[in-house]
């Protein structure tokens, strides 16, 4: 806290104290007034000095070097050998090259903080047909709301009567309006364009997409980058090459001058302004492409990643299971197995009956109408279709119910998930089910190796069969299936001897998100345990974002180190050429400044989307 209070004085008050200071002496330097301007030059820049130093000290109490001690020293020597007006260049560098920082911080957060200044405040409530407008939070799930054209949308909602186009730029990073019809899902914070609809709510506002956001955004922008430690690097042998030049030219010129002319071009604003503007900046690109960074610290280690697991399903396929295959037996034909199946399952809310359904539906099969339905929970369902007794279920389930099976096993083994259907005493069909593949998993994973992710691993814990058949369409060689969440732990421990990022979406994926060197969830789901436990957050139904989400690392990482670099090298060639002494020191303060801007600006370009053939092959 201290140490934001010195900021925040230095940055804004000292800055407007020396720029004055310095305006008014000028006034009496050509009034005559030499005496009085140095007085107030030198009085100006010792009290400035002050806070400096202060935050000095609160860093070496907390185990920090100050690099600033370079700064400090410069001013004070200046004022030693009168050289008022270098003192309060630097002073004014020093404090004017920080709220410059202030200022970039403050754009590269524009998109975080339009999330918070857009919250949803009400929702219209459809009751008994009447509309009233309560707040968010009195909103229930089930509940009938009306979404107004221009509205944001309040809370995660499914549409039933109606159809509009969403705006959901500040959610999803997608600038193209997305048309949504009944059944389709909105996000809460997304923006109704062009129809008035009616929604039923799926969460409460607390658990809505929105809100999830919010909170993520909060602890994003309340972190500290943690990559100033890359500065740090770099500041001893820095501090050290600028007193040994300082010190030599003064031991070898005689000249005690020539030793502030050396500091006054070795202020270290380069190496305190470069990391932190960079990696703000590349949080807030993140942002801007649906992707949550929590800490600058989980974007450095993202950007020395060598390995990357995924998680299967929901991850790298869609993690909904659909009819793969129709097996019969006797004189039953494919779509007539499938429609008895849809005939009981459609009772059901389990996942293989909507997938049973649902295929039964496109391809127009006439379900008939089964009646008298009973269902074992978790086992399956027995009915009467047609005059004729019809069991759907597990394999054990009809063995229970004395099913004639084939006398060779072999004829009816799956491996698969399977749904076994059975009429009058017999077995009809077995109908296996797949997970799909994510239509943009290829792509992701090749442009992950392009981007020089050679080591791609799978962790599940679906079974082995259905695992390698996944891994097998992605290239992947290396598998974990069959996995428990300490099973997971186990596979991210034996790769650990180089950074390691996971990505997953479930609650079972939260352990190894947390024990991972980089945890990365697709949270567009809502499973809050695996956001919460992740380092970085896509909010959107994307792996390829993950894609997006490296390169972004690697580029804010390259322009940052490179802006340090640039600015201890520009630094160095100028205390060697001010050494000589034949330029005085309040050229180099003036000269340094300029030096300061340069780096800031190259940090900046972080905020910038860059072009590489990586990202464009999933965009």
């Amino acid at each position: 806290m201290l140490k934001k209070i010195l900021r925040f004085i230095r940055n804004y008050y000292l800055f407007v104290i020396a720029l004055v200071a310095l305006i008014i002496s000028l006034i009496l330097q050509f009034n005559h007034h030499a005496l009085v301007a140095h007085w107030i030059l030198s009085i100006v820049s010792i009290i400035e000095v002050i806070p400096l130093l202060w935050g000095m000290w609160d860093d070496l109490q907390t185990g920090h070097y100050g690099i600033d001690i370079l700064a400090a020293t410069a001013i004070v020597t200046a004022v030693i050998m009168k050289q008022y007006w270098a003192a309060i260049v630097i002073v004014i560098m020093l404090t004017g090259g920080e709220a410059l920082e202030d200022y970039a911080e403050n754009r590269a957060k524009t998109e975080l903080n339009a999330l918070l200044s857009k919250a949803p405040k009400q929702a219209h409530v459809v009751n008994k047909q009447q509309i009233i407008d309560v707040p968010i939070s009195q909103v229930k799930v089930g509940d009938r709301l009306m979404i107004k054209p221009g509205e944001l949308v309040p809370v995660d909602a499914t549409i039933i009567e109606g159809s509009a186009s969403f705006d959901e730029s500040s959610l999803t990073g997608e600038s193209l309006p997305q048309a949504k019809d009944v059944g389709d899902h909105i996000l809460s914070g997304s923006i109704n364009l062009d129809g008035a609809i009616t929604v039923k709510a799926l969460h409460v506002a607390a658990d809505s997409q929105y809100e999830q956001i919010i909170k993520l955004v909060r602890a994003a922008a309340g972190s500290q980058a943690p990559f100033v430690r890359l500065a740090d690097r770099y500041s001893v042998p820095f501090t050290v090459i600028a007193f040994i030049i300082a010190i030599g030219a003064w031991a070898l010129s005689g000249q005690s001058i020539r030793f502030l002319e050396v500091l006054v071009v070795a202020t270290p604003c380069p190496l305190i302004l470069a990391a932190p503007i960079a990696v703000i900046s590349g949080m807030s690109r993140a942002a801007k492409h649906g992707i949550i960074i929590k800490t600058g610290g989980a974007l450095e280690r993202l950007a020395e990643a060598e390995t990357i697991a995924f998680d299967k399903t929901g991850t790298l396929t869609e993690g909904k299971l659909v009819v793969d295959t129709v097996k019969t037996f006797g004189s039953y034909r494919k779509d007539e197995v499938l429609a008895l199946a849809a005939a009981l399952e459609q009772n059901s809310t389990h996942i293989l009956a909507s997938a049973i359904v649902e295929a039964a539906t496109k391809k127009k099969i006439k379900i008939p109408k089964a009646k008298h339905v009973q269902e074992e929970s978790g086992r399956g369902l027995l009915s009467i279709v047609g005059g004729r007794q019809a069991l759907v279920g597990r394999q054990a389930f009809l063995k229970d119910h004395d099913i004639s099976f084939p006398t060779k096993r072999q004829d009816y083994e799956v491996k698969n998930t399977a749904t076994f259907v059975a009429v009058d005493g017999m077995l009809a069909g077995i109908i296996s089910f797949k997970d799909e593949l994510r239509p943009e998993s290829k792509r992701t994973l090749k442009a992950l190796r392009s981007l020089g992710i050679n080591h791609i691993l799978m962790v599940t814990g679906d079974n082995q069969s259905t695992a390698q058949v996944i891994a097998k369409q992605l290239g992947i060689s290396e598998v974990t299936a069959e996995a428990l969440p300490s099973d997971k732990l186990r596979a991210i421990e034996e790769v650990k001897e180089r950074p390691v990022a996971f990505v997953g979406d479930g609650v079972n994926d939260a352990p190894v998100l947390t024990a991972s060197d980089i945890g990365i969830a697709l949270g567009a789901r809502g499973e809050t345990a695996a956001s919460e436990s992740a380092d970085m957050v896509i909010i959107v139904d994307d792996v390829s974002r993950v894609v997006r989400a490296l390169s972004i690392a690697k580029r804010t990482f390259s322009v940052a180190r490179q802006s340090i670099l640039v600015g201890i090298a520009l630094s160095i060639i100028l205390m060697f050429i001010f050494s000589t002494g034949h330029f005085p020191p309040l050229y180099g303060a003036i000269i340094q400044e300029g030096v300061d801007i340069i780096v800031i600006f190259n940090a900046l370009r972080a905020h910038m989307d860059g072009k590489d053939s990586a990202t464009a092959s999933i965009t």
